[in-house]
């Protein structure tokens, strides 16, 4: 069982940064891929960012490459999502979650309640 709590959100001019964290509990933590995810409202929940268990591999959706960047400490059991140059279409609740197998699959095993993030304009 592992168990997710996100923090780090909030409300953020377009153009500026935010830092996302998600701390784990639980077994096996360094064992999973950890990802994030987004939903806006009125919108499906879309892929973000994954990242390995063993930090060899990062994957990233299109419309994130180059301004976010996934990281984790295993030591700490927490990933990390951070966002640059934000834009209002980046607004929505983001949420942490984990899975034992493949990071691109948007049916993982475990997440988090979520945490807003608003960007305006």
């Amino acid at each position: 069982q592992v168990q997710l709590v996100e923090s780090g959100g909030g409300l953020v001019q377009a153009g500026g940064s935010l830092s996302l964290s998600c701390a784990a509990s639980g077994r096996l933590f360094s064992d999973y891929y950890m990802g994030w995810f987004r939903q806006a409202p009125k919108k499906e929940r879309e892929f973000v960012a994954a990242i390995r268990w063993d930090i060899r591999s990062t994957y990233y959706a299109d419309s994130v490459k180059g301004r976010f960047t996934i990281s984790r400490d295993n030591a700490k059991n927490t990933v990390y999502l951070q966002m640059n140059t934000l834009k209002p279409e980046d607004t929505a609740v983001y949420y942490c979650a984990a899975t034992d197998s493949s990071p691109l699959n948007p049916n993982y095993d475990y997440w988090g309640q979520g945490t807003q993030v608003t960007v305006s304009s």
